[in-house]
């Protein structure tokens, strides 16, 4: 199995911009960032969120999403080749990633990437700035029915990172405990059995936990 690899790296800074439904303001227009970057505890070297409430928590430090789910998009939209066409960084997250499959990669797995150790804290919620800035009607709506949502990763130790880097799995304390299974289980299938399974996981984030613990029981 190819290892986990890092195609390109962005970061944004907050931004207002404009269009039909009037002005909004965001980060989600991040920018490529060639050659190595410092890692920290809060996120990459010259990355800040906007929206401080839903964003920037130590939890969330990178924010992760698979080249795969373009390819998909791509073709459910049938806009492969045109130029609304997806691609890296373009729902606005720190890192695409390559050979990155949710339905393997574990909440708590533990990586070595680069020069930093990482720690997958669970899935992205999908929000509406992601339809908004892509402009594909209920792109919103379908992330969550696909479970295409990328995920956040904290940091253990600072360090340099750089596209091109692999990721080395050093633990995974919650075998199982998968993003997609995250997924499913607070956007379809909201089983009692396995909402507690994951309230019990210590290595979810406390984010997930209380949209975990409003699910009707």
């Amino acid at each position: 199995m190819n290892p986990i690899t890092i195609h390109s790296v962005y970061a944004g800074q907050p931004q207002t911009m404009s269009d039909e439904k009037g002005e909004w303001s965001s980060s989600i227009y991040r920018t490529l960032i060639e050659g190595p970057v410092e890692l920290g505890e809060r996120g990459l070297a010259g990355d800040k969120v906007t929206d401080t409430k839903h964003h920037g928590a130590p939890f969330q430090a990178v924010c992760c999403h698979s080249m795969d789910h373009y390819d998909f998009w791509n073709e459910h939209y049938d806009i492969a080749g045109t130029e609304r066409a997806l691609g890296p960084g373009s729902v606005g997250e720190n890192w695409t990633l390559l050979n990155a499959d949710e339905s393997e990669i574990c909440v708590g797995d533990i990586y070595t990437v680069g020069s930093a150790r990482v720690q997958v804290s669970g899935p992205r919620y999908p929000c509406s700035k992601q339809q908004r800035k892509v402009g594909l009607r209920a792109f919103l709506k379908r992330t969550k029915e696909t479970l295409r949502t990328g995920f956040y990763l904290s940091t253990l130790k600072s360090g340099m990172i750089e596209a091109g880097n692999a990721w080395t799995l050093e633990e995974r304390p919650a075998p199982g405990i998968t993003q997609t299974l995250v997924n499913q289980t607070v956007f379809q299938t909201k089983d009692p059995e396995t909402i507690q399974r994951l309230l019990d996981t210590p290595e979810l984030n406390e984010g997930w936990k209380r949209i975990l613990k409003r699910l009707p029981k």
